[in-house]
């Protein structure tokens, strides 16, 4: 591997004489990893669905896995789990989010540590997943979606913006920020291409940034994780260090350096830092838009399509776009791809189911199932149609008893509605 110059001379004193193992580590293969999806089954069960390695010790969801393209199994169509580096699920744990709580990620796309904390909510509570990127958040949204997560806001601001608008709001928050990337060189060619000195010095800027906006977030009490894909002291210790300088209601408790010498995965920093006891302030709840026609439309669907329709507050968006809103969730700031489950859209005549709908359900709630098999899921997931046995009407195509998107039966056709979008080539 042809790596910076001036990187590996930085690494050279810092590392001192673990330099020569660092340095044959980074010219192994890089690890890869997938996490259970606790929304929707234990971690056993899918040791059961896919060949999985050893636990990731930090991660109690996380296998090493070496499967190519997991992308297009039908376990991950179903949300069944996220593919996520070993090193990189070592942060989510350090913030301890729990049921009930309010959590923010700051920095969130793709996903991975959104799902993680929202696995360990339990789908109670808010839990806020920011990305500035807008179409970094497209991403992030698909990701919430495809893993059934009922109770998580989608937005893209930046972090002033939400710091203005919540401030000492959250309980906990994650900022997983934008580095220099080095912990990533195995695995991608650009971070090394794009890696620089001066880009070192941007990323450390931007991050002090953020960590301020974060700490105005956090209430009282509060607990904050700071975490990178870097090795460079500067935008790990460093950086908080002189953010301890600057806020001593912080206390540090606990660090971690993750190097590919040192453990079974990529590079990964991770700081769990909390705040002294202070105020923890509400905020005016997220604004519902009432369409009567709308709500009876969804009403009469769930009576339908659901034994027991999902109890919460719906509002109707932009286009039509019906949410079932997260108990508690707060106005935003920015642009809101996602609040809550997104339940459908209804046209003034007629409600159309979401796939989020589908992606949220237990099969075991849904009155008309149509289980398919692994080759007819291979079809399924191509958008084709399929033979149908389920009573007329809306329902779900199950995989092994997990939803893989919404079907709808008519004339002893079994009708795709898997987004076009998702579907496999």
């Amino acid at each position: 591997m042809n790596l910076p110059e001036t990187f590996l001379r930085r690494m050279q004193e810092r590392l001192g004489e673990r330099f020569p193992a660092f340095l044959h580590a980074m010219e192994a293969s890089p690890c890869k990893g997938v996490r259970a999806n606790p929304l929707k089954l234990a971690r056993a069960q899918l040791a059961a669905l896919l060949p999985v390695g050893d636990a990731v010790p930090w991660e109690p969801s996380g296998f090493y896995c070496d499967l190519e393209k997991v992308g297009s199994l039908p376990a991950h169509h179903a949300g069944l789990f996220y593919s996520q580096e070993p090193s990189a699920m070592c942060a989510a744990p350090l913030l301890d989010a729990k049921a009930g709580e309010r959590v923010l990620d700051l920095c969130a796309a793709p996903g991975g540590k959104t799902t993680q904390l929202a696995g360990a909510m339990g789908g109670e509570g808010v839990l806020v997943a920011n990305e500035y990127v807008y179409d970094r958040a497209r991403i992030l949204s698909q990701n919430v979606e495809r893993l059934g997560v009922s109770n998580c806001a989608v937005i893209s601001t930046d972090t002033a913006s939400l710091a203005a608008k919540l401030p000492a709001y959250f309980d906990k928050v994650l900022v997983d920020a934008p580095c220099s990337g080095e912990g990533m060189f195995r695995k991608d060619a650009n971070a090394v291409a794009e890696w620089s000195e001066e880009n070192v010095a941007r990323c450390i800027a931007r991050q002090s940034t953020i960590l301020e906006d974060a700490a105005a977030l956090l209430a009282g009490g509060g607990t904050l994780v700071y975490s990178t894909c870097t090795f460079e002291y500067g935008e790990n210790e460093g950086q908080i260090r002189a953010f301890l300088v600057r806020h001593p209601e912080f206390t540090l408790v606990e660090e971690h350096l993750l190097l590919p010498h040192e453990v079974r995965g990529e590079g990964h920093y991770a700081a769990k830092l909390v705040k002294e006891e202070g105020e923890r302030y509400d905020a005016p709840a997220f604004p519902q838009t009432r369409d009567r026609a709308a709500e009876r439309a969804w009403q009469d669907f769930a009576a339908d399509f659901f034994l027991s329709p999902p109890p919460g507050n719906v509002t109707t968006l932009a286009g039509g776009r019906m949410y079932l809103l997260p108990a508690g969730l707060p106005a935003l700031a920015g642009r809101v791809l996602r609040a809550g489950i997104e339940l459908g859209k209804f046209d003034g005549k007629r409600f159309t189911p979401a796939h989020a709908l589908a992606m949220s359900a237990k099969a075991e709630n849904v009155r008309r199932t149509a289980p398919i098999d692994d080759e007819a899921c291979a079809h399924w997931l191509r958008g084709e149609t399929l033979a149908s046995r389920m009573p007329e009407g809306w329902g779900v195509a199950t995989w092994r008893g997990y939803p893989v998107g919404l079907a709808k039966s008519a004339g002893g056709t079994l009708k795709n509605h898997y987004p076009k979008g998702l579907r496999e080539h």
